[in-house]
């Protein structure tokens, strides 16, 4: 079997759990039998290709994209895989799609006014010939998808603009910024030139960004869309949900023939939120990396004495790290010898800061900014606790690991991991006093967190990747019998 996937993000070039989930599920996948071709918008050329072939959006020509979105959009294709309703639907989702693509906003969860003065002048400054050039292709990109009678007329527009901007190629930086719904247009008209020259048996989109490329994909293919979903928009943002990020994922979900999700909390989200029938959903918990179980490098010689909680993951709303410095604050008027690291960076990360000082937590926190590859693995091999609290949490592989290093965990009830793990301590996001009496039990009592580190290592084993591929696998024997 050989599988189209779509993701944002592949190892080394990660900014949090999305790039470690696809390189550990592709790597079990590939022992399985089954063939990845794996889709980023951005290559930079040292990706990890053992197990998968990586492509980049920005390697693809695009000379044909006139005759690309006429075969997504063409009614008379025959497919033996998608049927005619199905087929109908998944049209209508890729002209949506376009529809909420083509404008694009400058505001983001939490930006103060500042960043927002910010980014406009950033954008003003630098950005202007280029989103001028942007829409007038995607006019002619929605002239092609409304079939409009201007298909040969937008087609050479298309091909023009190409040629003059970028040689037959379109640019992306594969970063999560002030531009990404661009990208994520781009990426769709890229991936759909890529599924028009490629034979594979089923499309596999993981999140929204890649959504509406794997639309694109399914209806000139004929072949069946699977969609992962990760993390909602209502895991990151509550209920203060970007409403063109919510439609597009809602379009995906309905188009597609299944719905994997990461937890059966991710699932009763898909339920009760997007409506999604529940006969389309099927829940694979992730796994984690064989990277992550083998033994941890070697630590650097510890200066610190005093016992060190470590937070390490993206520091948004999603994640809970206010909720980890106030339990933090609790901790340190018990025992004001304690450390605590916020590992990580986003949009919060100045907040946090400056609610550190407030709290007067300097001299007992510190903010190492992103860490990846070997660094994590000290910073796990460094810390006596780990915590993740949370507040909607789809899955959660980061506890994975630190259990993998031997690090007692601490997670939030309102995760997808907390389903499946038996050795780790659970408590409520926001009940911070039930937070910081746990991690002052595992911090002052060694027998503890002895006995959480050793049976937690023990767990883990039993959760590598190969059962999740095992399911994923059998989901594309569902729709590609």
């Amino acid at each position: 079997m050989r599988v189209l996937m779509l993701g944002w993000e592949f190892p080394p070039h990660i900014s949090g759990g999305l790039g470690t989930a696809c390189h550990g599920l592709t790597q079990s996948l590939a022992a399985q039998g089954v063939e990845v071709c794996f889709v980023v918008p951005r290559a930079y050329g040292d990706e990890d290709g053992r197990f998968v072939e990586l492509v980049g959006c920005n390697g693809v020509a695009l000379e044909q994209r006139a005759d690309t979105l006429r075969d997504a959009t063409n009614p008379s294709r025959e497919s033996t895989t998608v049927m005619a309703t199905d087929r109908a639907s998944i049209i209508e989702g890729i002209e949506r799609c376009f529809e909420l693509l083509s404008v694009d906003s400058l505001l983001g969860p939490y930006m103060t006014e500042a960043a927002y003065a910010q980014r406009y002048a950033r954008i003003v400054s630098e950005g202007n010939a280029a989103r001028i050039a942007f829409e007038k292709e995607w006019n002619a990109v929605q002239a092609l998808l409304a079939g409009q009678p201007a298909f040969r007329e937008a087609g050479e527009q298309i091909d023009r603009i190409v040629r003059e901007s970028s040689g037959g190629t379109l640019e992306f930086t594969g970063k999560y910024g002030p531009d990404l719904m661009v990208e994520v247009a781009r990426y769709a008209v890229a991936v759909g030139e890529i599924a028009r020259t490629r034979s594979f048996d089923v499309v596999h989109a993981h999140d929204w960004m890649t959504y509406a490329a794997g639309l694109v994909a399914s209806a000139i293919s004929g072949k069946p869309l699977v969609v992962h979903m990760h993390a909602s928009e209502f895991d990151r943002s509550g209920e203060n949900v970007n409403p063109r990020i919510h439609e597009l994922e809602h379009v995906g979900l309905h188009g597609a023939r299944r719905v994997v999700c990461v937890s059966n909390y991710t699932a009763e989200i898909m339920r009760t939120r997007y409506s999604v029938p529940s006969e389309k959903l099927r829940v694979v918990h992730n796994g984690v990396d064989h990277a992550s179980v083998t033994p941890s490098v070697e630590a650097p010689p510890r200066t610190i004495r005093e016992p060190i909680v470590l937070f390490l993951g993206r520091v948004t709303f999603q994640k809970g790290p206010d909720y980890f410095l106030e339990a933090a604050a609790k901790v340190v008027r018990e025992e004001p010898r304690v450390k605590f690291v916020m590992a990580g960076s986003g949009d919060m990360l100045p907040a946090m800061i400056e609610r550190c000082a407030r709290l007067g937590l300097a001299r007992n926190m510190h903010f190492t900014g992103f860490l990846r590859g070997d660094d994590v693995k000290r910073m796990y091999a460094m810390a006596d606790c780990y915590v993740m609290p949370s507040v909607s949490e789809p899955f959660g592989i980061s506890p994975l690991e630190a259990m993998a290093n031997d690090v007692p965990v601490i997670v939030s009830k309102q995760s997808g991991v907390s389903e499946v793990l038996r050795h780790a301590l659970k408590v409520d996001f926001w009940d911070v006093d039930a937070l910081a009496d746990k991690i002052l039990a595992v911090i002052r009592h060694g027998g503890l967190g002895r006995a959480l580190a050793e049976e937690g290592r023990e767990e883990v084993r039993g959760l590598e990747w190969k059962r999740p591929a095992t399911l994923v696998k059998e989901v594309y024997a569902e729709v590609a019998p």
